[in-house]
């Protein structure tokens, strides 16, 4: 099919030979006839966005709960523009950018109701059932929760998106199995047993486009939402190496801009800068390793797409002022306990009485073992957009606190 297709636009184009190719994918869990029009990753791509978890990111929060204002990130938000970078870099390293594509768009699936806090107060009620992580969290929904398709449970992605969905920030084990960052989420330990992943692997060029991205994007972007709040000025991104020398040259050139526009040209200077970075660095680190397949690249022993270390010390400092002045910021903090509390309570609540939870979530439940109603609970709740969420503490509780 691929040669049939590669002239007139389906696809199926020239690529750097340590490309992923979508005519060599290594297929689906369950097997489907191949679309016609479509490469398997731009397929991903379309199922991706057409379900039900992509949808939900436009409630789920970013930094600032979804209704403090209308212009701030949602995770919805944020996704799409860690795609558009994920495609740029991918498109500049000549890799498959349908596949970045659908990596960046999925990689937040797993997100609970107001992004890092509610995942935190999930994690704690779920401790004594194995955890709570996003990534894997995300792996159940496009492997299980997801119900569109009369054949399968979940998406039946490519084996390609999953592995990069897992592994986009790296190898999770070594040879061995063991995890290298404490125990494996039993929802990845459970599904790479049907479907190994090679978890010992590096992921694609592709995956780690994405990746990054999403730090390029939150970085910048948390920067703007950040100057809107008014928890952040600008004055005090001069105290921060990375964003002082932009805005130095932004004050030579432009000594009479306003603060909001001033912002903006911030934020965009800062993605270009990240972005330029990453490509240079990314094939300096191809060309010292003359990769001739996507096997290479997955045995590697170390990510192709990186920044430089200049940049790198740059934004691990621009993440420390960030975490210091705006997501640990006291504003920011008082809204965290409120939705740590709001999380807490639900699950107290639905575990107490699964018959609380809507039809088809509670079935058999108040007869199941408490680590499958705790995981039916979770799943349910990380599904939740924030609106959700403090619309069933209202209906369950008498007081609901104000959140934004």
């Amino acid at each position: 099919m691929s040669g049939e297709l590669s002239g007139i636009g389906f696809g199926y184009r020239p690529r750097a030979p340590y490309a992923t190719d979508p005519a060599k994918s290594r297929g689906r869990f369950y097997d489907e006839p191949e679309s016609p029009t479509r490469t398997p990753f731009q397929r991903d791509r379309d199922r991706i966005i057409h379900s039900t978890a992509f949808r939900r990111l436009k409630h789920k929060t970013q930094v600032f709960i979804a209704h403090e204002g209308d212009h701030y990130r949602t995770r919805l938000t944020h996704s799409i523009e860690v795609a558009q970078i994920a495609r740029a870099l991918a498109r500049a390293l000549c890799c498959d950018e349908d596949l970045a594509e659908a990596v960046a768009l999925v990689h937040d699936f797993g997100h609970t109701p107001f992004g890092h806090t509610g995942e935190d107060a999930l994690n704690d009620r779920m401790a004594e059932w194995g955890g709570f992580d996003h990534n894997a969290q995300a792996l159940r929904v496009v492997t299980r929760l997801e119900s569109r398709y009369a054949e399968f449970e979940g998406l039946n992605l490519s084996w390609e998106t999953l592995e990069g969905l897992v592994k986009h920030n790296g190898p999770l084990t070594n040879r061995e199995g063991n995890g290298l960052k404490g125990p494996l989420p039993q929802a990845i330990a459970d599904f790479n047993e049907l479907y190994d992943l090679e978890l010992w692997r590096f992921a694609g060029v592709e995956a780690q486009c994405a990746a990054i991205a999403d730090d390029i994007a939150y970085n910048a972007h948390d920067i703007d939402d950040g100057l809107r709040s008014g928890l952040l000025t600008l004055p005090m991104l001069t105290k921060v190496p990375l964003t002082a020398g932009i805005l130095q040259k932004l004050h030579e050139r432009y000594p009479r801009l306003d603060a909001v526009r001033t912002g903006h040209e911030l934020v965009r200077r800062q993605i270009t800068m990240m972005v330029e970075d990453v490509i240079g660095t990314a094939q300096a680190r191809i060309a010292e390793l003359a990769p001739q397949g996507v096997e290479d690249i997955h045995d590697a022993g170390r990510a192709m797409v990186v920044f430089s270390e200049a940049m790198a010390e740059g934004e691990r400092t621009l993440k420390a002022f960030l975490y210091r002045n705006l997501y640990r910021n006291p504003t920011v903090m008082e809204e965290r306990a409120k939705a740590e509390q709001v999380v807490r309570e639900l699950f107290d609540a639905y575990m107490a009485d699964p018959r609380q939870m809507p039809e088809g979530w509670r079935e058999g439940l108040d007869r199941a073992a408490m680590r499958i109603r705790a995981r039916s609970v979770a799943d349910f709740l990380a599904g939740m957009t924030d609106t959700y969420a403090l619309k069933e503490h209202g209906r369950l509780f008498d007081h609901t606190p104000d959140l934004g």
